[in-house]
């Protein structure tokens, strides 16, 4: 487990884009999608190229310019950076109008833009397996509260003891992740995969 004291968070747009791209590297799960699954045009985001991809994600990031909005957070361990979660409006993720996981059993409005969500995480290798989701899932409440946000979602995957869960499965984290954070659940809209929120409003 990575000491509480050893990390440090900042949106991406205060840092660097070697720094990031270095997060995501270039040959498994992250590297391939670069955060663009609900994004992207197309059926899946393989229908795009790894270029637009990455094109994509430098531009959202808005790396080295800390006016601008940007797309998620950097986690750095030791002044190394070692992790990323995606943070946004919901309203800009196009794909998550179209499937069932938010919106099963709700009758919520797909273009509510006080609605943030945490759609991906993306842990550097050689930094995996040490808890690092844990402060990167904390620190998206705050920043999606001071830019207006009124309520917060994530869209997790429940973890069993003794089933092993491939990285890309695993990219939009695990449920105890986010309920550690003060996430609750709100809903369960396929076997594996669980809807949680935090009202921004009622937090501290």
């Amino acid at each position: 487990m990575t000491a509480a004291e050893d990390v440090t968070v900042v949106p991406a747009n205060e840092a660097s884009w070697d720094d990031v791209a270095a997060v995501f590297g270039t040959t498994d799960y992250p590297g391939r999608c670069q955060c663009q699954r609900f994004k992207v045009a197309g059926w899946i985001w393989r229908d795009s190229t790894q270029e637009q991809r990455t094109a994509m994600l430098r531009a959202q990031t808005a790396c080295g310019e800390p006016g601008a909005a940007t797309s998620g957070l950097v986690a750095y361990v030791g002044g190394e950076p070692a992790g990323w979660v995606a943070v946004e409006p919901r309203i800009a993720y196009p794909k998550l109008r179209g499937t069932r996981v938010p919106w099963t059993g709700r009758s919520e409005d797909k273009d509510d833009d006080g609605v943030w969500a945490v759609t991906c995480f993306a842990v550097r290798k050689g930094f995996r397996g040490r808890g690092l989701t844990y402060p990167l899932a904390r620190a998206t409440i705050g920043f999606a509260r001071e830019r207006g946000a009124r309520a917060l979602e994530a869209y997790p995957m429940i973890t069993q003891p003794g089933k092993e869960i491939t990285w890309g499965e695993l990219h939009v984290g695990a449920r105890q992740v986010f309920a550690d954070a003060g996430f609750e659940e709100v809903g369960h809209p396929t076997p594996r995969r669980v809807l949680m929120r935090i009202e921004l409003s009622i937090v501290d």
